[in-house]
């Protein structure tokens, strides 16, 4: 299963596909009781999109046969032991995608000439994605963070390992000649092949970094390389050969820490923004200035979701599964913002007050 959105990622995703290009969406769970149905929710939403496939008049026999296939093979990829809260499938003739997302998505199918993505953005977004490297003199090794795990990261060529040869520290220690392994110029090298690794994962995945490691080491990194100037560091060694748990109980009051400092600044600009009458709340107010570009800065509740329905000049509460009704209306607002170059942030439930889950800071 997929679980990084990269922004080539996304551009793939939605190019154009031969018609039919199948989207099928089912919420999930992590823990049990709640799993329980996971299984039979997903079998029957498949069927429903086959159901759908069956009866499209344009799709031909062969293509129905093919992607339906293809519909199969992703179902017998998925291990629900390990799901999130979400996943999509998308396929279409001659290919097929797995994504698993930590973001509840609504249970639909689509049949279109591209697969629909936003749901993947929005999850994305509310992730907080960022990334944790850890030095050590022997291994660097990348890690993958959201709001409440990491895990390692394979990509890039990481984790980076090499040979550190054997001395004996006990004799250095009596003439008083041990050296840090961080004054060598072979570890200069080895953090040099870091830098030139570490840049080409953020120019394909640019997010948030920190860097763990001894002083020194964090020194040294910066002192030969570019690629994390702009990183926050955090002076914490062992981390390179440590667990995802234990990589994740040493950043956690540092990621609490700049998760607060985004609810307060997002709550300054709100309230800069009421003062200068660009402020906007509401889900219709906020789809519509969304539609023309308007917002520059949107805030949104974790766990604000809405249904509504379109009622053409403006959208109405409905109830879900009615006719017509849009389920992810909220993530349609987050992909449409992200798309016209807004600021895109979560914060914690309730923190947005009277707003009602959703605010903006408008342009214009």
């Amino acid at each position: 299963m997929e679980h990084v959105l990269s922004p080539a990622t996304l551009a793939e995703l939605r190019r154009p596909r031969p018609y039919p290009a199948v989207s099928v969406l089912t919420p999930t769970h992590r823990r049990e009781p709640y799993n329980a149905q996971d299984q039979v929710r997903l079998r029957n939403v498949v069927a429903e999109a086959k159901r759908q496939l069956e009866a499209d008049p344009a799709v031909s026999r062969d293509r129905r046969t093919e992607v339906a296939r293809h519909l199969d093979r992703a179902l017998s990829e998925i291990d629900l032991a390990h799901t999130e809260d979400g996943l999509v499938i998308f396929a279409a003739p001659g290919e097929h995608q797995v994504w698993s997302l930590a973001r509840s998505v609504p249970e639909r199918v689509v049949l279109s000439d591209t697969f629909l993505t936003r749901n993947l953005v929005s999850a994305q977004t509310a992730g907080r994605p960022f990334w944790v490297l850890s030095l050590a003199a022997d291994r660097v090794t990348l890690w993958n963070g959201g709001v409440d795990r990491v895990t390692e990261a394979r990509v890039g060529g990481f984790p980076l390992t090499r040979r550190v040869e054997n001395f004996d520290p006990e004799r250095q220690q009596r003439i008083g000649d041990l050296p840090s392994a961080f004054r060598e110029e072979r570890t200069r090298q080895f953090l040099r092949e870091t830098d030139t690794a570490l840049s080409s994962v953020l120019r394909d995945h640019p997010r948030r970094l920190y860097v763990t490691g001894e002083p020194a080491a964090l020194s040294l990194l910066d002192e030969v390389g570019s690629a994390a100037k702009g990183a926050v560091h955090v002076p914490h060694g062992g981390l390179a050969h440590g667990t995802p748990e234990g990589v994740w109980q040493a950043m956690r009051p540092v990621i609490e820490a700049a998760a607060l400092r985004n609810t307060d600044a997002v709550s300054r600009a709100l309230e800069t923004a009421r003062g200068r009458r660009e402020f906007a709340a509401g889900v219709d107010e906020l789809w519509q200035s969304a539609r023309v570009g308007r917002v520059r800065l949107l805030a949104v509740e974790e766990n604000y979701r809405v249904t509504v329905r379109d009622a053409g000049d403006h959208l109405i509460l409905a109830e879900s599964g009615d006719l017509d009704s849009r389920e992810d209306i909220v993530d349609e607002i987050v992909e449409q913002c992200l798309e016209t170059g807004a600021d895109v942030r979560f914060v914690p439930d309730g923190a947005l007050g009277e707003a009602d889950g959703i605010a903006g800071v408008l342009r214009y």
